[in-house]
């Protein structure tokens, strides 16, 4: 059934008009077509294997090899012997902490298998090695602690159990470095993050009533943004939880912004969808963007919040400022609201990955650096650094004419500050070495590699 379609029965019905209301009553839902108890309209375009996972029951695809429960724990581990990821690797030589967690539950009801059936179901890769595991909600960390430690400390390369994570988001405390002063090599500069809601569940048990909580809660928070973070919230083309935008933004609209590389899509992989990622898909799921299309907010996605700032250039320092200061007045509603950010002196902000725990930040530049990368060691070069280089696209793929997204490696046990100082020194480096070559200084460069 179309949106327009839908939007003519909910008009006839009274659901909308001039007080303008979302689809609330379950009932009105399934006669629509539409979550929880059916699949919406441009989902049923999907395969099915999709769309599986995007109906109110957990994935179950025996297609996918999606086998493994999520609302009870067997009493027999399963055989993770084959798979590559740091639970399975836990687990199989710590069947005990198995054992001790099976018959546990958060207070909101969550279970092991909820945390770990993403990495059951999804044996991995031998050269790619993911967590295997999600967190249900907040409480999942410490409920589940023996099993979520082993694997945090591994994934951080090392984290102790006492360690106290640092934060600090103070705009003054960032390097003054001008990283690029020829305006040559830095293409674009970038800061993303994560942030959940506390007394939320987190997307892989959230439920659909809280789910429209949260989007109500957070685009509040959004719409009281002022100055240069001014924007507007899009629900995703079909979702009928908002209000003022029922049926959501044009297909138009959301290929255009996906063209860009600016809103997330439907789950199209088992790892997602064996996370519960894709549950109720697209209900309460949207992007806030600035007037000026260089923030954005994705709503109910992997996390509650992914908050992304940018702009074309090297000036890190006012993307960064624009990104802490939607944090702080989203924040402040919240807080209006009976609600806060998940944080905690362990762990720091609280997400559903643990790889993203701390700051969940990735301080970026898209760097036009051909000849400094043409080394073979050249990633190497920047792990020393501290950094991480991506090919344009993203994780593993390849660079095409020296493009290289660079930023920083870590996440947790260092402070947000930290870590965009980290990258400012680092692709300054990068980006003098880059022009150095360029100048037939390649002994120099070689010079102060290896003093790295």
């Amino acid at each position: 059934m179309s949106i327009a379609r839908n939007t003519s029965r909910l008009l006839a019905a009274g659901v909308l008009g001039f007080g303008v209301s979302c689809v609330k009553d379950e009932a009105q839902c399934a006669t629509l077509g539409y979550p929880p108890k059916e699949l919406s309209a441009g989902v049923k375009k999907l395969p099915k294997w999709i769309q599986a996972g995007c109906g109110d029951k957990e994935y179950y695809c025996p297609e996918k090899n999606a086998t493994f429960p999520a609302d009870f724990t067997p009493d027999e581990m399963p055989d993770l012997t084959k798979h590559s990821n740091f639970m399975a690797e836990f687990l199989v030589k710590n069947p005990d902490v198995y054992q001790k967690y099976k018959d546990a539950k958060t207070p909101g009801g969550v279970t092991l298998a909820k945390c770990i059936k993403t990495g059951v179901d999804n044996p991995g890769h031998p050269m790619i090695k993911t967590c295997g595991i999600v967190a249900g909600d907040e409480e999942s960390f410490s409920v589940f602690a023996d099993l979520f430690e082993p694997i945090i400390s591994a994934r951080h390369n090392g984290y102790p159990r006492n360690a106290v994570h640092p934060t600090d988001m103070d705009i003054n405390n960032v390097d003054n470095t001008k990283i690029d002063p020829s305006g040559k090599y830095v293409l674009t500069s970038r800061v993303r993050t994560g942030r959940s809601v506390r007394g939320i569940k987190l997307p892989p048990a959230i439920g659909f009533d809280e789910r429209r909580e949260l989007e109500r809660v957070c685009v509040k928070g959004l719409l009281n943004l002022k100055g240069n973070l001014k924007g507007d919230y899009f629900p995703l083309h079909g979702s009928m939880s908002y209000a003022p935008k029922i049926g959501g933004m044009s297909e138009a609209k959301e290929d255009d912004l996906r063209k860009a590389g600016n809103l997330f899509q439907e789950p199209d992989s088992t790892l997602l969808l064996a996370s519960g990622m894709g549950r109720h898909w697209p209900d309460a799921r949207g992007i806030y963007h600035n007037d000026a299309k260089n923030f954005f907010v994705w709503v109910g996605e992997e996390d509650h919040l992914r908050i992304v700032s940018m702009q074309k250039g090297d000036n890190i320092k006012e993307v960064f400022s624009r990104f802490t200061s939607a944090c702080e007045g989203v924040q402040k509603v919240l807080k209006s609201e009976g609600y806060d950010f998940m944080h905690n002196k362990h762990l720091g902000y609280i997400l559903t990955c643990p790889s993203n725990l701390g700051t969940g930040l990735r301080a970026g530049q898209m760097l036009q650096i051909p000849k400094i990368s043409a080394r073979k060691d050249f990633k190497d070069i920047c792990k020393k650094m501290g950094l991480q280089a991506r090919g344009a696209a993203g994780v593993d793929s390849a660079s095409v004419g020296g493009k290289w997204d660079i930023s920083n490696a870590d996440r947790l046990g260092k402070s947000e500050v930290q870590l965009v100082n980290i990258m400012i020194r680092g692709n300054s480096k990068i980006v003098r070495w880059e022009k150095m070559l360029e100048e037939g200084k390649a002994a120099e460069v070689e010079k102060e590699i290896k003093n790295l």
